[in-house]
């Protein structure tokens, strides 16, 4: 990060329930991140397994390659190992055994997208077994540290990784060389356990699992310029804390139990801002807004003027407002972990110098987002393409499923949020405590839903309850009756 950008407050809160976990990251006061984690789903990105190759398409260059799930997954000639240039019924057979890492979970009607490219990340640097080239981070913009890292890691690399080659992250800026030796010696032995797990199980086969959430946050994102990483529970706690006094001990005292009354994310008000997720047009402070409308593979995005007029010409308050929005979009589509092809349609601007000065504001304002972006240059019509990397589905999909009674044109939370929700907030009013009766009243389609869960949902939340059918309640509307 540029040393000339001021300081930016970095908090972090982790909420975990019984069925999810939830971290939040904001700047500055502001909820600029979210990490989701559900129990019962299967989160693989970041996984490497034994895999068996089931088909080759020569046509479209890919291979679709079974790991152990219902659905293949995908692997396109640039993410094979082998000769440049060669086609890929030449590198790849079917029947043949390759080790493989998930970079992409499913979304929509995409399977999970593979790469025979592995690596395997640490706190400061990334391993990547397959590549030769040691080289530094180019979010490290001071020269000087550049240069001293990269000596440091050249000649560890040669020391201990043997032809290896490994990526030294943001994180290290200032680690010593002691530490980064600590830990290019942890990524080689965690290596040589996958190549010999790869050598003796049977395909298809998990070799490494990548770490859950709320580690990955301790891994990823806790340094020095976090202010604070507070958990809820004590159990996950604890393991960040000796994951932490092992890897980064003078980050310790930053790693917080929360133990208030109030849920954590009620006590921030993150609550209501997660509600604002779903929320398709977003005023600017100006007066304009932008209305942010996803689709599976694409986002359109539309600027807005509203009431604001501006002091000045019309080309000034123009501009003006598609700055603005060019912010709040890049805030959003963090936030949203919108990802794919997104067309921005900004409020038309006469003068080239206009257009660039938005493009440039987008470009400073996406800055801080930890997924890989690409910005086209504006049109003359005020549209802009870009690209932002998608490892998982966005926020958007995971909350909401299509609405039954609307017959898709809008969203509403899926019955899983809604149980989960439901079991979250009877939780907070009963404190947790055993005994006593209740009633849930719900829409009948929800009530269907979740009455199989039913034996599950009382095991949580230590009582005794009836689920009550009422067809004049909308879908995300009930009744929580203690009895």
């Amino acid at each position: 990060m540029n040393k000339n950008e001021p300081a930016v407050k970095v908090e972090v809160l982790a909420n975990m329930s019984f069925e999810e976990t939830r971290v939040a990251i904001l700047e500055n006061g502001r909820l600029a991140e979210l990490m989701w984690e559900r129990r019962g789903e299967i989160n693989i990105v970041g996984n490497i397994y034994k895999a068996t190759v089931e088909n080759v398409l020569p046509g479209i260059s890919s291979a679709f390659v079974n790991i152990g799930y219902e659905k293949n997954a995908y692997l396109y000639i640039s993410d094979v190992l082998g000769e440049d240039k060669k086609n890929i019924e030449k590198i790849l057979k079917k029947g043949q055994e390759v080790m493989v890492q998930v970079v992409k979970d499913a979304i929509g009607t995409k399977g999970m997208k593979i790469t025979m490219d592995v690596t395997l990340p640490g706190r400061f640097l990334v391993l990547t077994p397959h590549q030769s080239f040691v080289g530094v981070s180019k979010n490290i913009e001071d020269n000087e540290e550049r240069h001293k890292l990269n000596e440091m890691v050249q000649e560890l690399a040669a020391k201990h990784l043997h032809g290896m080659g490994c990526i030294v992250r943001t994180e290290a800026e200032e680690a010593t060389k002691d530490e980064l030796e600590r830990e290019v010696k942890y990524l080689y032995r965690q290596w040589q356990s996958v190549q010999s797990k790869f050598e003796t199980q049977p395909a298809p086969s998990l070799l490494h699992e990548d770490m859950d959430a709320v580690l990955q946050v301790a891994r990823d994102i806790l340094s020095e310029n976090v202010f604070v990483y507070m958990l809820d529970n004590e159990k996950d706690y604890e393991n960040v804390i000796n994951f932490v006094s092992k890897n980064s001990p003078e980050l310790k005292d930053k790693v917080k139990l929360y133990k208030g009354k109030t849920p954590i994310f009620e006590a921030f008000d993150i609550e209501e801002e997660i509600k604002n997720l779903r929320k398709i047009k977003l005023p600017l402070p100006n007066g304009g807004s932008i209305i942010i409308q996803e689709a599976e593979s694409l986002c359109a995005i539309d600027v807005n003027t509203g009431k604001f007029t501006g002091n000045k010409s019309q080309e000034e308050t123009v501009t003006q407002t598609n700055i603005e929005a060019a912010q709040e979009i890049a805030h959003q589509l963090r936030l949203r972990n919108i990802g794919g092809i997104i067309v921005i349609d900004f409020i038309d601007m006469k003068k080239a110098s206009s257009r660039h000065r938005v493009v440039e504001a987008l470009g400073n304002a996406v800055r801080r987002d930890r997924a890989k972006i690409r910005i086209l240059p504006i049109t003359r019509l005020g549209l802009v393409e870009m690209t932002r990397e998608r490892k998982k589905e966005s926020t958007g999909s995971l909350l909401t499923d299509e609405c039954p009674q609307c017959h898709g044109s809008g969203r509403v939370l899926s019955a899983e949020s809604m149980r989960i929700k439901i079991q979250r907030e009877i939780y907070d009013l009963t404190h947790g405590r055993p005994g006593g009766n209740l009633r849930i009243v719900l829409h009948p389609e929800l009530a269907d839903k979740i009455r199989p869960q039913q034996s599950a949902i009382e095991q949580n939340i230590h009582r005794s309850m009836k689920i009550q059918a009422d067809p004049q309640l909308s879908w995300e509307d009930y009744k929580i009756v203690l009895e």
